[in-house]
């Protein structure tokens, strides 16, 4: 990463400071990485993410679907189905899904091999 000068900081950190708040957390990236993955239905995505529960999953697709991420549709049938799908919006972050991804396992070898170290 280039040296970036005091002046260009805050032009930096805004949108970095801003894409955290809308994808950080436990849970977030986990919703959306269960929606791609095809679980469209509240207990579906519920059941791919182990140790969510049904409170938790509720404020998260809240969040989600105020940032435009998911949209929440409720399909007229009896009884009454709901299903979340991501938006063009949302599948903006798979590449930045992909880097966090390839990042961790990097992270998580060079922690294991720091630890075999001592």
């Amino acid at each position: 990463m280039p040296k970036i000068q005091c002046s260009e900081c805050a032009d930096t950190l805004l949108p970095v400071r801003d894409a955290l708040d809308v994808i950080s957390g436990k849970w977030k990236l986990q919703v959306i990485i269960a929606i791609a993955a095809g679980n469209q239905r509240f207990t579906e995505i519920e059941r791919s993410i182990p140790g969510i529960t049904p409170k938790v999953l509720n404020k998260e697709l809240k969040d989600l679907e105020q940032h435009y991420l998911i949209k929440r549709q409720v399909l007229d049938t009896y009884p009454v189905m709901i299903s979340y799908q991501l938006t063009r919006h949302a599948k903006t972050l798979d590449a930045v899904i992909h880097m966090l991804r390839d990042w961790g396992k990097q992270h998580r070898n060079h922690i294991k091999k720091q630890y075999q170290q001592t």
